[in-house]
C-alpha cells in the first residue's frame, strides 16, 4: 500500500478515535475523581508498594495502584468508602479505611517492617498531586523469567523484534534470526500457543508484524517443565498479548513516523460489563528496509587458464511492505467459576522488493568477466486464527480445568523475476521466473487439569493434539540466450507435502518439604511425519529423483524434568533444574530438492534429516530487594545428532548460445546431522535503582562451546572430477553477549534511555564469526495528565549492527558481510482513554510454587 493510503488511513481512524474519547473522558468526569498519596516509612517514600482500595458498596468499583520508586501513587475512585490494603517488599500487611469525597491527595500511609504499624483514621481529601508509577522489568520464578517492555523506551512504536532485542537472555541477529544463549534453536508461542500471526515466514519479517505496544510481556523459558512442548532446545519465548481486565470502556491508540520510512497505527479496545466483555486489537503499518550483502570468495589451487582466483558478490536489496492485523475475542462467565471464550485473529503480510547483485570473477591467465543480476519480487501473507476456551474452577481451593482448541491457517505467496547481463551487456543472458506457495493448517487442542493436595502440593496432568501440515508448490522457469523460451527446469519444480502429527501427555507435582520447594515432571510425545515429494524431470534424466510417496518418521520419547528450589530468605532463593528436550527439524529442511532462490547459492533439504535432542542442567540463585535484582545463572546444555549447515561448492555448466558453454562455481548449503556440541556458561541478569533518577538493567552471558564432528561429502576439483573431501565442524572456545540498558529520569514526565549491546566472535575450524555492536538511543515524554505519551528513538546510532563471518570449505575462502537494516529513526504518539475500574479477581488458595498467568496452559486470548 502507497504511503499516501496509509495516511488516509490514519486520519480516518484518529478522527473515528477521537468522538470515542470525547465520549468516555465526558462520563470519567461524571463518575471519578483523582486521589493521590504516598506510602512511606520512619525514612522516607516505599518504593513499589502495592496499593489496593476496594469500595465498600460496589466491589465493581475498587482499584488498585502501585507506588513509584519514591511512594507516589495517583488513583482515580468513585466516591464513596474504601478499605485499603498496602503490601511491600519487608514490610507488614497494612489496613486501614478512608472515605473519598472529592479530589485531591491524602495523607501518607505509614508502614512499618517490625508490625507495629497502626493508622486507622479516616482522613479526608485535600489538594492533587500526580505522580507516574513504577514496575521493575526483570521477574524471576521457579521455571521461567518474565520481562515486562512498558519502560522499554528504546523499542517505542516499534515491533516484536525491536522488543526482544532487549529482553535479557535473549539476542537478535540482523537478518531476524532469534537466539537463547548461544542458540537459535528458539520455539515461538502467542498466548501459550504456536500461532498464525507469526506466521510461516521466518526471520524479521514475521516479528515486525506484531506491534511492540499489543505485547504485555514476555516469558523466557530456558529450561521449559514437563509442562510445555519439548520443541526448542534453546528454549521458549512466550510472547503474552495484551488484554484489558477493567469494566467499562477502555482503550489506547498509538501512531508512530520514522525513517527509514516508518508509519504505523495500532488501537486497543476493551468493554466490560457484568459477566460479558469484549477486546479488540488491531492495526497497520507501512515500513522500508534495505538489506546490504557481500561474499568475497578466495579459491585455492588454481592451475587451469580460465579458472577463477577470485569472485565477489555486492548486493543491495530495498524492499517496501506492509502489514495489518486485528484479533477480536470475548468472554462470557456463565458461573462465578465456568467461563468460555473465543476469540479470532487475522494477519496480512505483503512487500515488494528490489535488488542488485553484482559478480565480479577473477580469472588465472584470462580476461576477468563480469555479471549483473536485477531481481524483483514480491510477497503476499495471509493467517487466520480461530481460538476457543473453556475454563471451569471446582472450588475455591484451586481445582480447576480448562480445554482450548486453536484453528490456524497460513498461505505465503513469493514470486521472483531475476534477469543477469553479462560483461556489461544490456542483452538478457539469463531469465528466471520463480514462483513459490506454501499453505500451512494447524490444529492445536489442549486439556489441562490442576489438582491442589493439601496445604502445599500440587498435581497438574495435560493432554495436547498438534496437527499440522504443510504444502509447497514450487515452479521456476528459464530463458537464456541459447534458449530465449522460458522453458519450466523440472529439477527445481515440484509438489510436495510435509504433515506432522503429535500426542503429548504430561503430569508434574510440586510441592516443598521446609525451605526446600521442588517440581517433577514427565511429558511423553509421540510424533508421527509424512512427507510426500516429486519434481518434473522425467525418469533418466539429469537431476531425476525418485518420487518420495508416504516417507514416514516415526518418534516417542520421554522427556523428564526436576526444579529445585531452597529460599535462604523472602526473595533470596537457589534454583537447581534439569530438562531434556528436541529439536524437530523444519518442515522446508526436509523435502529433498534444492530451492532457486539464487542459481549461484543454492539451499538442499535432507529428507535423511532427523532430530536432535539436548540435556539441560542450570543452577541459578536470585536475590530481590527494594533497590535492586540479581540472577546469576550456571548453565551446561549438551546435545546430541546436531545439525550443521554443510556449505561446499561445485563447478557447473550451462548453456549460454547453441553448443557453447561456460562455468560457474556455485554454493551448497545443506542441513546435516553430525556430532555433539556442548555450551556451558554464566548467564547474569539484573536491574539496579541507583537512585531515584538513574536506573540499570543489564545481562551478560558468558559462555564456552565445544562442537564435534566432521564428515565425509561428495564434490568436484578444479577439473570437474568428483571427489571426497572432509567438512570439520570441530572447534572450542568462549564467547560473550552482553547488554546494559541506563534509563535517566529527569523529572516524573521525562526519560531518557541508552542502551548497548555486544556480541563475541565465535571459531571453529569450519568458520569464523566476527564481534558485533550496537547502541540504541530512546526518549518519553509523558504528557496530557498521564494519558499521553511521546517518545522518540534511534536504533543503532552509530550504525554498526553487521554480522560478518569467515567460512573455510576445501577449496575456497569464503568473507561474508550482512547488515540488514541500517540505522533509523521513529517517533511515536500513544493516547489512553478509559472508563470504569479493575475487577476484582477471584482468590484462591495460596500455591508455595505457583507460576501463575500467561504459560503454556494458558487459554485463549
Amino acid at each position: 500500500m502507497k504511503r499516501t493510503e496509509i495516511v488516509s488511513v490514519f486520519q480516518k481512524r484518529i478522527f473515528g478515535l477521537a468522538l470515542t474519547i470525547g465520549a468516555a473522558s465526558f462520563v470519567m468526569a461524571q463518575q471519578k475523581v483523582t486521589i493521590s498519596g504516598n506510602v512511606k516509612d520512619a525514612n522516607g517514600g516505599v518504593g513499589y508498594a502495592s496499593i489496593t482500595f476496594k469500595n465498600q458498596q460496589n466491589s465493581q468499583l475498587s482499584d488498585a495502584a502501585l507506588a513509584d520508586v519514591d511512594g507516589n501513587y495517583k488513583v482515580d475512585l468513585a466516591p464513596g468508602n474504601y478499605d485499603v490494603n498496602i503490601e511491600a517488599v519487608d514490610y507488614k500487611k497494612f489496613t486501614q479505611t478512608i472515605q473519598v469525597e472529592k479530589a485531591g491527595a491524602i495523607a501518607p500511609f505509614v508502614i512499618v517492617s517490625d508490625g507495629k504499624a497502626n493508622l486507622n483514621n479516616t482522613t479526608d481529601i485535600q489538594g492533587v498531586v500526580i505522580t507516574a508509577t513504577s514496575t521493575k522489568p526483570y521477574k524471576v520464578e521457579l521455571d521461567k523469567k518474565t520481562y515486562d517492555p512498558s519502560q522499554d523506551i528504546v523499542s517505542k512504536g516499534g515491533s516484536l523484534q525491536d522488543v526482544l532485542s532487549n529482553v535479557p537472555s535473549v539476542s537478535v541477529d540482523t537478518d531476524g534470526t532469534v537466539s537463547m544463549r548461544g542458540s537459535s534453536n528458539v520455539r515461538f508461542l502467542i498466548n501459550g500457543k504456536p500461532s498464525a500471526l507469526l506466521g510461516i515466514d521466518d526471520g524479521a519479517n514475521a516479528l515486525q508484524s506484531i506491534p511492540a505496544d499489543q505485547i504485555e510481556k514476555i516469558e523466557v523459558i530456558t529450561n521449559p517443565s514437563s509442562k510445555f512442548e519439548a520443541s526448542g532446545t534453546a528454549g521458549i519465548l512466550n510472547i503474552i498479548l495484551k488484554k484489558n481486565k477493567k469494566t467499562g470502556f477502555n482503550g489506547s491508540v498509538i501512531g508512530t513516523l520514522g525513517y527509514l520510512p516508518q508509519t504505523n497505527l495500532n488501537t486497543s479496545l476493551s468493554w466490560r460489563k457484568g459477566n460479558f466483555s469484549w477486546f479488540l486489537n488491531g492495526g497497520g503499518g507501512y515500513r522500508e528496509s534495505k538489506n546490504t550483502n557481500r561474499n568475497d570468495n578466495y579459491y585455492n589451487n588454481i592451475t587451469t587458464i580460465g579458472d577463477e582466483t577470485e569472485s565477489h558478490q555486492n548486493s543491495e536489496i530495498k524492499n517496501k511492505n506492509s502489514n495489518y492485523n486485528a484479533t477480536a475475542g470475548i468472554v462470557y462467565d456463565i458461573t462465578d467459576k465456568t467461563s468460555v471464550n473465543a476469540s479470532g485473529t487475522v494477519r496480512t503480510f505483503e512487500s515488494d522488493n528490489i535488488g542488485n547483485i553484482d559478480y565480479n570473477y577473477l580469472l588465472f591467465n584470462a580476461p576477468n568477466t563480469y555479471t549483473l543480476r536485477n531481481t524483483t519480487g514480491t510477497n503476499n501473507n495471509l493467517a487466520f486464527q480461530g481460538d476457543f476456551g473453556l475454563d471451569h474452577k471446582f472450588d475455591d481451593k484451586g481445582q480447576n480445568l480448562s480445554l482450548s482448541l486453536s484453528l490456524q491457517r497460513n498461505r505465503s505467496n513469493n514470486n521472483t523475476n531475476i534477469k543477469e547481463y553479462d560483461d556489461y551487456n544490456t542483452v538478457t543472458s539469463l531469465q528466471n521466473l520463480i514462483s513459490q506457495r506454501t499453505v500451512n493448517k494447524n490444529i492445536v487442542a489442549k486439556a489441562d487439569y490442576e489438582l491442589p493436595i493439601g496445604e502445599i502440593s500440587r498435581l497438574e496432568a495435560g493432554y495436547r493434539l498438534d496437527s499440522n501440515s504443510n504444502s509447497y508448490d514450487n515452479n521456476v522457469l528459464e530463458s537464456t540466450t541459447a534458449f530465449p523460451t522460458l522453458r519450466n527446469l523440472g529439477l527445481y519444480t515440484y509438489d510436495a507435502q510435509y504433515k506432522e502429527l503429535f500426542n503429548a501427555f504430561y503430569v508434574q507435582f510440586k510441592s516443598k518439604i521446609g525451605k526446600v520447594g521442588y517440581q517433577l515432571g514427565l511429558r511423553d510425545e509421540i510424533s508421527n511425519v509424512t512427507i510426500d515429494y516429486q519434481n518434473l524431470l522425467t525418469p533418466g534424466s539429469i537431476g531425476y529423483t525418485e518420487p518420495v510417496v508416504d516417507r514416514k518418521k516415526n518418534y516417542n520419547n520421554l522427556f523428564p524434568s526436576v526444579f529445585l528450589s531452597y529460599e535462604f530468605a523472602k526473595d533470596n532463593q537457589l534454583l537447581v533444574n534439569y530438562t531434556r528436550r528436541i529439536d524437530r527439524p523444519r518442515g522446508f529442511f526436509l523435502i529433498p530438492n534444492p530451492s532457486y532462490n539464487d542459481n549461484q547459492n543454492i539451499f538442499d533439504g535432507n529428507i535423511d534429516l532427523n532430530p536432535s535432542y539436548v540435556d539441560s542442567y542450570e543452577v541459578g540463585y536470585s536475590i530481590s530487594k527494594k533497590k535492586f535484582t540479581i540472577n546469576p545463572t550456571l548453565y551446561y546444555r549438551h546435545q546430541e545428532d546436531d545439525v550443521k549447515m554443510l556449505v561446499y561448492n561445485t563447478k557447473e555448466s550451462y548453456e549460454v548460445t547453441p553448443d557453447v558453454f561456460k562455468d560457474r562455481i556455485v554454493f551448497h548449503t545443506k542441513p546435516i546431522n553430525l556430532g555433539t556440541d556442548d555450551r556451558f556458561g554464566l548467564d547474569l541478569n539484573f536491574n539496579w535503582d541507583a537512585t531515584s533518577w538513574l536506573k540499570f538493567m543489564g545481562n551478560v552471558d558468558v559462555f564456552g562451546y565445544n562442537t564435534k564432528g566432521s564428515t565425509l561429502y561428495q564434490t568436484l576439483d578444479k577439473d570437474g572430477n568428483e571427489i571426497t573431501d572432509t567438512a570439520n565442524f570441530t572447534g572450542n572456545g568462549v564467547s560473550t553477549r552482553s547488554r546494559l540498558t541506563t534509563t535517566f529520569k529527569v523529572d516524573k514526565t521525562l526519560n531518557f534511555q541508552v542502551q548497548g549491546f555486544f556480541r563475541g566472535g565465535q571459531k571453529t575450524e569450519y568458520q569464523h564469526r566476527k564481534d558485533m555492536y550496537a547502541i540504541n538511543f530512546g526518549a518519553s515524554k509523558t504528557i496530557w495528565n498521564g494519558n499521553g505519551t511521546i517518545a522518540f528513538n534511534i536504533q543503532d546510532v552509530f550504525n554498526t549492527r553487521a554480522m560478518q563471518s569467515t567460512t573455510y570449505t576445501a577449496n575456497s575462502v569464503r568473507d561474508s558481510y550482512m547488515q540488514w537494516q541500517p540505522r533509523q529513526f521513529t517517533m511515536s504518539l500513544t493516547y489512553r482513554f478509559k472508563q470504569g475500574e479493575k475487577v476484582e479477581q477471584p482468590k484462591r488458595k495460596k500455591d508455595i510454587n505457583s507460576n501463575a498467568s500467561g504459560d503454556d496452559q494458558q487459554g485463549p486470548m
